[in-house]
Formats: structure tokens, sequence, C-alpha cells
């Protein structure tokens, strides 16, 4: 992994599970296709800012990446 990304997802790390939800939800009603969507995901989540949402979103597309690709193994379920 490049260092860039593993600083980004060291400070995606400080998200709580109530803003992770928020930030989902802000996903999933604001598209691409919005107008300043960065800036309107953040307003949603808040305590964040817009660029903060926009990197918070590019760790999640790697790790969407990397799961797909098999890099992040099955946790073993009982």
């Amino acid at each position: 992994m490049s260092s860039s990304y593993q600083e980004s997802r060291n400070s995606s790390c400080s998200w709580t599970a109530r803003e992770n939800k928020l930030f989902e939800r802000a996903l999933a009603l604001y598209d691409r296709e919005t107008p300043d969507r960065w800036h309107n995901i953040a307003k949603a989540v808040g305590g964040k800012s817009a660029e903060e949402v926009k990197r918070h979103y590019a760790v999640l597309i790697e790790d969407v990446k990397h799961i797909e690709s098999g890099r992040v193994p099955f946790p073993k379920y009982k």
C-alpha cells in the first residue's frame, strides 16, 4: 500500500460509528451528479470538512478494491 493511502486510512480511523452511518446515508442521498456533493455530505455528517469526507470516501473505495481482489481474508465464523 502507498504511504499516502496509509496516512489517509489512519486519519479515517477517527470517525465514530455514528459518523460512519451518517456518511453512508449521505452517500446514498448525494450521488456523483449532486452539485457540491462533498460539502453536502460533510454537512450531513457534521464536524467534518468536505475534504475529510472526500478522503474518507477514497479510503472506502480502496478498502472495497482490496476486499474484491482477495487481499483481505474473510473472517472464520463459528
